[in-house]
């Protein structure tokens, strides 16, 4: 999963080559070659919007954000989301808590720890991790993490070099939970692009539906109910 478009670019350069030989000899490119060219368009075309905007309406992925101005002329933005049957208030102490020495991410530990990060996700709020200054550091691995950009107790939760999570009530039992992402402009873009952007979709995604559930438990949404979807 990691440096996927890595991969699909190498095997659009090898497709590239092989029909180049096969059309200079006057023979027909290898059927490989075409539909490594059908898949790479596909996924620049489809699946890299869908998986930018996972979750969010058109008029979220507009909506200005709290955190937005960190990064104030982003060369890539995306914006993803999920709704949560519960209160913001209910929601927001599962974000709060987040970090590898603290509640988890909620999302794939199993994944998290083949890279050693020691990852436990917790089922339960904790009083005493509901604190954060910016500036300290939220650990995603044991020996590393990313600091605190942002902390709006029952708004919002900014962390530098990842991105923005941000709850918009619905009603008094729902809420919108959002993630957004501003890229600067620069290399990092693509070396982001390239090698982190569907990992960090995979994980995020797995996130915002593990806030989600957990919330949900903990208000009494029945599990199965209709409506529990994205």
């Amino acid at each position: 999963m990691l440096g996927g478009p890595v991969a699909l670019l190498g095997a659009v350069a090898a497709a590239v080559a092989t029909t180049g030989r096969a059309l200079r000899r006057g023979g027909a490119p290898p059927r490989w070659a075409g539909a490594t060219l059908v898949v790479t368009a596909l996924y620049a075309a489809v699946a890299r919007p869908w998986l930018r905007q996972w979750g969010a309406t058109a008029d979220e992925r507009r909506l200005p954000l709290p955190g937005d101005d960190l990064v104030p002329e982003p060369a890539v933005q995306s914006t993803r989301a999920v709704t949560v049957h519960a209160p913001a208030a209910a929601v927001w102490p599962w974000l709060a808590q987040i970090g590898q020495d603290r509640g988890g991410f909620y999302s794939y530990a199993w994944l998290e720890n083949l890279a050693g990060c020691r990852m436990r996700n917790a089922d339960h709020i904790h009083p005493e991790w509901q604190r954060r200054e910016v500036g300290e550091t939220v650990k995603l691995h044991w020996a590393s993490g990313l600091p605190v950009a942002l902390f709006e107790p029952g708004h919002a939760l900014g962390l530098a070099g990842w991105g923005v999570f941000a709850l918009r009530p619905i009603d008094a039992g729902s809420t919108r939970l959002l993630a957004r992402q501003r890229l600067r402009p620069g290399p990092g873009r693509w070396a982001y692009s390239l090698l982190l952007e569907l990992p960090h979709f995979v994980m995020e995604r797995g996130m915002l539906l593990g806030v989600k559930r957990r919330a949900e438990l903990a208000a009494g949404w029945p599990v199965g109910r209709p409506g529990g979807g994205r």
